[in-house]
């Protein structure tokens, strides 16, 4: 049975990510903050918005998945 991801902040949501290897990249124009990771030669990068206090669950896995494949 799979386990539902809660709503999570910006903040949490870039802490998991910087646990999980990423690191923060450049903030872009706007509200989002890029954060990338290296592995083997590939680099993954995901847009994380910013400035949230809940976002939403389905948006949380996306960006993980991006980052950690």
């Amino acid at each position: 049975m799979r386990k539902r991801m809660p709503s999570l902040s910006s903040l949490k949501l870039a802490e998991m990510a910087v646990r999980g290897g990423a690191v923060f990249v450049r903030q872009g124009g706007t509200s989002h903050a890029i954060y990338g990771r290296l592995v083997s030669g590939a680099r993954y990068r995901a847009p994380l918005q910013m400035g949230q206090k809940s976002l939403d669950p389905v948006y949380c896995r996306r960006v993980l998945k991006q980052l950690l494949p």
